[in-house]
């Protein structure tokens, strides 16, 4: 018999840790290679778990509720193959490989082969519910901060966890005679007649995440208000017979796709990412859409190399990925790298939105919807009224990285576009 060691697995780009949702075996039960064993949660989604080698379940090692890094061990195995320690240790040193690989440059120091204790551990010496890494409590104990300050600072991270450029931020501002520290919330009175609705976890991960964007990124706003008719009419004039043959609707957001791909390849220094004070120039444009869901929280799959689509190819994926979003089918991974953002508010009826940056991201666009009105029609014998279909774009852009012109210009383009749209454009020809 052989006893293997059972290691979080690598769950997507970008992700580090994940949160035991679950155990779906007890301590003591049979498992069988490929069974589901536990349900993890990310920042991203919630996954199933299989074990790579059947056996006993002979010890859980990171309970409900804990937070355990990728590549940490989260249990241990016993099996009758007695090569499978050997195969466990190949298997776990090929996925920290690829996890350093993945890891950005200033995360490697904490992306280390881990020990049964987890990295993410609550410091014994701070009284908030916040966990702490090695890294941030040594840098802490170097730089002689006390757990009272310690509680105060505000953390980028998953849940609002202090990271390493968090607490470099914090000393910096108080090395230019400032220090940076969370406000504390005021107490919301509740009245016997009040409902009380506890966040589930997703909804708490996106207020942070808005919180974080607000006060990572200096957000601004550029509107314009596009013609879009020639979309319409063309749209009204294909829809039924593409439900027909494809068996699915045929939405305006393919062609928005499509032109703010088309602007960012003219604009490309809109399609960056902020690491610090460097700006990282993104070669693939992938663009994320916004799906909301059931429960009313929000979803944002990317669809990867947008460009290189053409507009029946558009449609299938973000149908898909809308589909399955709803249903919580996602894979992490496609939830992962985007560039640049679409947020239809139109879908809501409403007319336009000022949307919040996905982080690190530096921009954001929001469509409205569509709305017939009257304007004046160049012609050449001379102006006339008509009546036209209209949708304002909204352009939320980060002002630290993009200045007024760029970020007008851009949503500009992407509105001459959609102005430029031809009622002869085919769907399999970009």
């Amino acid at each position: 018999m052989a006893v293997v060691e059972m290691i979080m697995p690598k769950m997507g780009e970008s992700i580090f840790e994940g949160t035991i949702l679950t155990w779906l075996k007890k301590e003591g039960e049979e498992i069988a290679q490929d069974e589901s064993v536990l349900e993890v949660a990310t920042d991203k989604v919630d996954t199933e778990v299989p074990a790579l080698h059947g056996g006993v379940l002979k010890k859980i090692l990171v309970k409900e509720g804990e937070v355990a890094e990728v590549g940490a061990p989260i249990a241990l195995i016993e099996t009758s193959d007695e090569n499978a320690a050997a195969d466990e240790q190949t298997t776990n040193d090929d996925k920290m490989a690829d996890i350093m690989e993945a890891a950005p440059p200033n995360t490697a120091s904490l992306v280390q082969p881990s020990s049964r204790t987890s990295l993410a551990q609550k410091s014994e010496d701070v009284e908030d519910a916040r966990f702490y890494s090695p890294l941030v409590l040594s840098i802490a104990k170097k730089e002689q901060i006390s757990k009272t300050e310690l509680a105060q600072i505000p953390g980028t991270g998953r849940e609002g966890r202090v990271t390493k450029d968090d607490m470099f931020h914090y000393l910096n501002s108080k090395k230019d005679g400032g220090a940076i520290l969370q406000e504390q919330p005021r107490k919301v009175l509740v009245s016997g007649e009040d409902e009380v609705i506890q966040m589930d976890r997703m909804r708490r991960v996106i207020a942070q995440r808005m919180l974080d964007s607000k006060r990572i990124s200096a957000h601004v706003s550029s509107f314009v208000e596009a013609d879009v008719t020639n979309i319409v009419l063309w749209r009204n004039k294909i829809k039924e017979a593409y439900k027909q043959k494809e068996g699915e609707s045929f939405t305006f957001t393919p062609i928005f796709v499509q032109a703010i791909a088309k602007a960012l390849k003219e604009y490309p220094m809109i399609n960056i990412a902020v690491d610090g004070e460097k700006i990282i120039k993104k070669k693939a444009i992938n663009i994320g859409i916004a799906v909301a869901l059931p429960n009313g929280n929000l979803i944002v799959p990317v669809i990867k190399n947008a460009d290189n689509f053409t507009l029946n190819e558009l449609s299938k994926k973000i149908n898909d990925v809308a589909k399955r979003a709803r249903n919580n089918k996602l894979d992490p991974d496609e939830l992962t790298g985007g560039t640049y953002t679409l947020s239809n508010v139109g879908s809501f009826g409403n007319i336009m939105g000022t949307p919040i940056i996905v982080q690190p991201q530096v921009a954001i666009m929001a469509v409205g919807t569509i709305v017939k009105k009257p304007a004046v029609i160049e012609t050449p014998t001379g102006d006339v009224i008509g009546i036209r279909h209209k949708m304002f774009l909204s352009h939320s852009y980060d002002h630290r990285v993009v200045d007024g012109a760029l970020g007008g210009m851009f949503v500009k383009r992407v509105a001459d576009h959609l102005e430029e749209f031809s009622l002869e454009t085919k769907l399999t020809k970009t």
